[in-house]
This record gives structure tokens, sequence and C-alpha cells, in this order.
């Protein structure tokens, strides 16, 4: 598994845990927002570090913290995820998983052996701008459809989350974005921050005002709507 990072507290990535977070590098994906251009456009530069490593060092944290996240990148472009979930999970860690929701095969195998306890998955914005918001200007929204509903059926804890930039969304895409998911359990908004490390250029946070009207456009599809990154 191409492991390009290790966080190795966090009390923010997995939701009433002390976690440790696992990048992987890699992604599909080209959302020019993206934070974490390293691990999507360059790769090759990153660290590597070996599966034996990482799982050294949560052996030596049992007692310590409560889980691990595995997040990216993209985490399901890895063909051995599950296998390293296996090895977290036989740990007696609770594992947090992290994806855009373009794997759906790779998603449903790892709901079905129980491998993670709860899973995050981005919702980059409304149908009719999801393609342009991703940067991939063919994109087949099937497989995001697919792992909605994989989740919605699951049984496991699970969230969506949009990360909002003032470029790509507004109220009438949040409320877009409610109709398509009405009913799910939890919906997060994520204020954009910039890293100074984006795979593009050109992006802003809203107003901390405009993520709140943001919100209640959503309320009323989901059961419980909150922010993120806002005082």
């Amino acid at each position: 598994m191409r492991i390009s990072g290790l966080q190795k507290l966090s009390m923010v990535d997995y939701p009433g845990k002390l976690a440790a977070t696992v990048f992987t590098g890699g992604c599909d994906l080209r959302c020019p927002f993206c934070h974490n251009a390293p691990l999507v456009v360059r790769v090759a530069e990153t660290p590597h570090l070996s599966q034996e490593e990482i799982l050294s060092f949560l052996d030596s944290r049992r007692g310590l913290l409560d889980g691990v996240v595995l997040s990216g990148g993209e985490p399901l472009l890895q063909p051995d995820a599950a296998e390293f979930l296996r090895a977290v999970r036989s740990m007696g860690f609770a594992v947090k998983l992290d994806t855009n929701g373009c794997h759906p095969e790779a998603l449903a195998d790892i709901l079905r052996q129980g491998l993670a306890d709860y899973v995050a998955m981005d919702i980059k914005n409304c149908r009719e701008k999801y393609a342009g918001t991703v940067g991939v200007p063919d994109f087949d929204l099937a497989p995001v459809e697919e792992s909605i509903q994989l989740l919605c059926r699951s049984g496991v804890e699970f969230e969506f989350r949009t990360t909002v930039v003032r470029e790509f969304h507004t109220a009438a895409d949040i409320t877009a974005i409610g109709r398509w998911l009405e009913g799910s359990p939890r919906y997060f908004l994520q204020k954009f921050v910039d890293s100074g490390d984006l795979v593009g250029s050109g992006c802003h946070a809203p107003e901390d005002e405009e993520m709140r009207a943001m919100a209640d456009a959503a309320r009323p599809w989901f059961q419980a709507v909150a922010l993120r990154g806002i005082d």
C-alpha cells in the first residue's frame, strides 16, 4: 500500500475519538481546492512509509489511541486497503475511512467485511456541477451515486461532507445537494482552508455568515447539519 504520511495524534479527524491518521498517496480527482496537492499530483515526491512501520507504531499506541483514520488522497485506490484495515482492527482500534465515493466496489467489500466503524464520504457539489468541481471534465457520477446508496443501506455510522469554496458553491448548490441526499443522518459543511499547497489556484473561503446561510439551506434535508472550520 502506498502510505505517504502519518499524523500520530488527531483530536478532530475521528469524531469523538483520539486517533492516528494514515494518508495514502494518489487520487483520481483533481479538485482545485484540494489542500493535499503532494498526495494528488506529486505522489512520487512524497515519503513512502511501509505498512509494517505503520502497524508497528500503532501497536505501540494500544490503549492510548481509540481509533485510526485511513485517508488520502483516495485510500480506496489502494488494492490492499481492506487488508490494512483488517490488521488495524485486529489491534482493537476503531476504524474511520475517508473516501471520495469513486470506488463503490472496494467500499462494498470493506463494508461487507465489517472493516470500518465510521465512513466520511465527500460530496463535492450538486450533480450538475460535479465534473467542474472535481476537475475531471468527463467525470462519471454513477460510482458516487452507488457509494451513496451503499452507505445508506450499510448500517454503518457515516457522514456526508462538503468542503465549501466561494468559487464553487452557493446556497442553491447546497439545497440541491440536500434534495439529492434527503434523509441522510448527518451532513457537514467544511470551510475551505488554503494550505498554501493546493492542486489549483484562485480558491477562497466563504465568510462565516455565508457558511451559516448554507447550513440553514441544508437543514430541511438532513437529520443533522453542522459546520466545521468557523468560530
